[in-house]
Parts: C-alpha cells; structure tokens; sequence
C-alpha cells in the first residue's frame, strides 16, 4: 500500500548551483529516506556564471538576472506551502557563482526581502564535503576518487562510504577553476589569441601551443592533487591491483554521461536515468566520437548550451585520463549539494540502508518479510560443484522483488506484466535516489516474469534491450526469481502469509544428473505444501510447476543454444499439516 508521506517529514530545498538552479520538496521519512524519495522537483536553468560574464568580462549578477531568479523563489515557496512543507524545513544553498559574485551581499539581501529566507552560503571547504555526501548517496557503496564538474570549477577528492558511514580526505576536495562554462570561456580565448597552426608549426616546430601548455599545467594539478589527497591503504591498493573507480557529478560530468548514453553498445539504451550509469575508462574517452556526436546530433537531456560546452570537457577528460591512468571504471552520479546535504541528515543506520530495499518498501504487504525469505529459500546457495548464484541477487534483491510482486495486481491481466516491466525505469522507482542501473534491470525483468503475460511489441525490444544491460547468467535467474514469484504470488494471491499454517515451504539445491540426458548439473527445487488446501492442490500447482522447470529447458537459455541456463528440476512433497 502507498504511503502518504507526513507534513513535517517534508523538506524543501533549492541549490543555487554555477549552471542552474533546483528546487525539491524530498520526503525524509526514516522507511523511505535512504532512497531520497522526491515528491516535487523543478528547475531553471538561469546560469550565475554566464550571468557573471554577460558584458564579456567578469561583473555582479545583473538585476534582470536576480528578477528571474526571485520570481523562481517564490513560485518555490507558493509550491512548499501547496505541500505544507514546515517553513522550518526549506533550505536555500549557494555555492561558489553567489559566493565569488561581485554582488553577493545584496544579491542575498533581495532574497531575504523577497521570500523570508536566508540564503545558506556554502564555504569551499564545506561545499566539497556535501558533493562528497551527495555521491554517497547515490550508490549502495562507494570506493574511489570523486569529481564534480559546475559550471566555474571543477572538485577533486576521493570518498569510502559503508555501512553508513562517509569517509573522506581531511583536506576536503581540492578545487580547480575548470569547470565547463570557465573552460569553455578559456579556450576560446586561447584559440582566438593564438596564430594559426600551420604557420605556427612552419615557423617554430617545437614551440607548443597555447592548449597544449594548458593540458600540461592541468595534468601537473591533478597529478599534484592526487598526491596531496593522501588516499588510504585500501584505495592505493586497489590503485596499483585493478585500478580505481572514477564517481563524477556535476551537470558537466552529466551531460558528458548521458552523450555515452547515446552512444551505448545498446542502443537506444533502456534505462534513461544518469544516476548509476557506468562504462569502462576507455569508452569513458571516447572524445572524438562523443564531440562530433553533440556538434552534429540532437541528443536527449543535451541543451544546445550543454552541446556548446562539450569541447571544453573533452579536453578535460584526456587530460583527466592521461594524469590519472589508475582509473578503470566511471560510475555517473545524480548526487550533487541537494542530494549530499540531505543525505548528510540523515542518521547512519539509515544510511546503510540498501537504497534499493528502501524505495520499495512502502509497497510490500504485510507479509512481506515472510514472501522474501520463501523465495530466497527457494534459491539454491554454493555448493561443491562450484555453482552459485551471480553476487548481484542478495537477499536485498530478493525482498525488493518481494515488495513489488503484488503492485500491479489489480491491472487487467494483459498489462501486468509490461508494466511491472517499466516500473522500476519508468514508473514507481525512476525517482528512486541510489539504485543501480543492474539492480533496475534485474527487478524489471523479474517482476515482469512473475505476472503470467508475453511483452507485447513494441515493448518486447525494450525488454531485450534490458536483458542486455546484464549478463546472460543474471538473466536467467531474473526468469527463475520470476516464476518462482508467480507461483507464490498464486498460492498467497493477497500477499498474506499465515506463519502458523503456511502452505508452501521451499529447498533448493545444486545437483548433478539433470538434464534430458541426466548429463547435466543443475537446481532441484523441493516443494513441500499442504495436502488439504485449496492453493496447493495438484490441478492448482501442476501448471506453475511446469512454468518453472520450462525456465530450465536448454531451448530457453539467455543467449541462445550456447548461452547460460541450467536445468530446473521440482520435487512436490504434500507432508505440511
């Protein structure tokens, strides 16, 4: 059942940022918190740095400029009291285009005379320490170094956030004025002061030019930043054995993601959402591609201004990858100052909720704990054959599926299936804060395969584009998971589970002999249930059954003949009383 969030666990919040400005209205209730579930968002894209820079050199944000901003505020403030948000409750944050601005000091006053709010000025120091929060918040875990990239600076540091707790260097992030809108600026510059190429190179060969002195200067910086981070042990040796992963955020760093986005092995690519985007250092510098990309295309989320700047971070990222080749995977962050300072609220057994399990568990039924464990205990374990299940399935997993399983009951049969398909990329969870791209996927695919119901085209692509999101073996098991659910979900069709007198037990377990030619290694699942119920009896169970050992057939394996499946093998005892 949706809960209705509480008044006073409201928060509203608006994050002045160099680029543009956002303004939420989160609900902090301690359930659903660690997910940062969004009730309200909108935003502008008034940019204080451009603003800055409208005359060509630096000056106060105009009065026009501010006059659009104030009318913004207070259709904020008219949506707050909509909600009935605490006024104790809204924050506004600034960082460093109204910290460094001419016209700070009134630029605020007005604000303060226009809304009755105080603007929160965020120091350098500070403004680091909740970017990093911020990027903590958007995964389960994080190990790395992190970069955000605004509009007049870029921030380096690197962050440890588990079990609950966020660490971060003592020297904070280490700042650098290459943000997207100041590199652009600056490079245009340097080009329209520079002599042409050709004659340049005809008349001194081994004089550099005036980028490549810039690439120089910025790969000593981040070199030299690196050094002064004082990375702990555990980081310096995933450095020197795999490499380390890269978190960016910032609305640079995003428009960059969403580029990659468009140009993913699966195309289109099925889950629009940057939070939680990953690729490899190499397609992570795909420069060349990605610039002709945004100079020749309409990509999605890329406004002509983002489109405008991509020149400017592709020159950062080969700078970025070239000093720091320790890097092996990028991980794409939502979290920024709104995210970070909220999650900096919160207390930390909260945070090391699975962000997962947290956003669905406002739609489990009662019994929801007694579901999970049914269905996990229907998952065979490791065992001496070297079989396992991918690390990917947790039992977080598996109660989310449980939450999930009944919230497209009441739909006609023949949409169930489709749009338990879309809900955790397009539905009920896209709002969801720190849930991964996999951990989407595998629940898309899962709760579809629980409803008894094909995809209907145009959507059966979308799920095969899905499907390629993750590998061949999670695949797999998302039908199993899936069709275990339908079983259960038919047997408890309210989702009410009687501890007492239950009427369904399961085992499973790795076991050699399967197969049609008893060759094969595969799962035995043993059914226990009771003789004298309705639910369980054979002409009710015998179809469900056959469902899930259809999952085993070699013709249904993920990939093809010589894909990944394995036989499924269910063995019916009626000894529950």
């Amino acid at each position: 059942m949706l809960r209705t969030p509480s008044p006073s666990s409201l928060y509203g919040l608006v994050d002045m940022g160099s680029n543009g400005i956002r303004f939420s209205i989160t609900d902090l209730s301690p359930a659903t918190a660690r997910s940062l579930p969004t009730v309200y968002q909108d935003r502008e894209g008034i940019s204080l740095f451009d603003a800055q820079y409208s005359t060509g050199v630096k000056g106060p944000i105009p009065q026009e400029t501010i006059d659009e901003i104030l009318a913004s505020l207070n259709k904020f403030k008219t949506a707050c009291a909509d909600f009935s948000v605490p006024t104790t409750n809204i924050r506004v944050l600034a960082t460093e285009a109204t910290r460094t601005a001419e016209n700070s000091v009134d630029y605020r006053r007005q604000i303060k005379e226009a809304t009755g709010w105080d603007v929160d000025l965020l120091p350098k120091e500070a403004e680091g320490r909740i970017g990093a929060m911020g990027v903590a918040s958007s995964f389960a875990g994080v190990e790395g170094l992190v970069m955000d990239l605004g509009g007049g600076s870029t921030q380096i540091t690197w962050v440890i956030a588990k079990d609950g707790h966020v660490q971060t260097s003592s020297k904070g992030s280490i700042s650098f004025p290459y943000g997207a809108a100041a590199m652009t600026r600056r490079l245009a510059e340097l080009d329209s002061s520079s002599p042409e190429p050709k004659s340049r190179h005809k008349l001194h060969p081994h004089v550099k030019s005036a980028r490549e002195e810039l690439q120089e200067e910025m790969k000593a910086q981040f070199q030299q930043a690196y050094d002064d981070l004082d990375l702990p042990d555990s980081l310096q040796e995933k450095a020197k054995h795999g490499g380390l992963n890269l978190y960016l955020s910032g609305g640079g760093f995003r428009g960059w993601g969403y580029l990659l986005m468009s140009h993913h092995r699966v195309c289109p690519y099925p889950i629009p959402i940057i939070n939680g985007f990953c690729v490899t250092k190499r397609d992570f510098q795909q420069t060349a591609e990605i610039s002709t990309l945004a100079a020749e295309e309409s990509v999605f989320r890329i406004s002509k201004r983002r489109a405008a700047q991509v020149p400017a971070v592709a020159f950062l990222v080969n700078v970025l990858v070239e000093a720091l080749p320790m890097i092996q995977q990028v991980r794409f962050c939502q979290g920024g100052v709104r995210e970070g300072f909220l999650f900096d609220t919160l207390e930390a057994p909260t945070k090391a909720l699975d962000p997962l399990k947290a956003a669905t568990a406002q739609y489990g039924t009662p019994s929801a704990a007694e579901i999970s464990a049914l269905l996990w205990d229907g998952l065979p374990g490791e065992n001496h054959l070297d079989r396992s299940l991918p690390g990917t399935l947790t039992p977080s997993f598996v109660r989310a599926v449980a939450d999930m399983m009944y919230l497209h009951l009441p739909l006609p049969k023949e949409t169930r299936s489709l749009a338990a398909l879309h809900a955790p990329v397009t539905g009920v969870l896209a709002s969801a804060h720190g849930v991964s791209h996999t951990d989407r996927a595998l629940l898309a695919l899962t709760l579809s395969s629980r409803w008894d119901g094909d995809i209907p085209p145009p959507h059966d692509n979308f799920k095969a584009r899905l499907c390629s999101v993750i590998t061949h073996q999670e695949a797999f098991w998302t039908n199993y998971l899936g069709a275990l659910a339908y079983l259960v979900g038919t047997v408890y069709p309210a989702g009410n589970v009687d501890a007492k007198h239950p009427r369904l037990k399961f085992s499973a377990r790795w076991a050699d002999g399967l197969g049609k030619k008893g060759l094969s290694q595969g799962v035995v699942l043993r059914l226990r249930c009771r003789q004298d119920d309705p639910m369980t009896c054979p002409m009710a169970l015998n179809s469900l059954v056959h469902e899930l050992e259809k999952v085993g057939k070699k013709k249904n394996r993920v990939g093809g003949e010589h894909g990944y499946g394995v036989p499924i093998q269910v063995e019916i005892d009626r000894d529950l009383l």
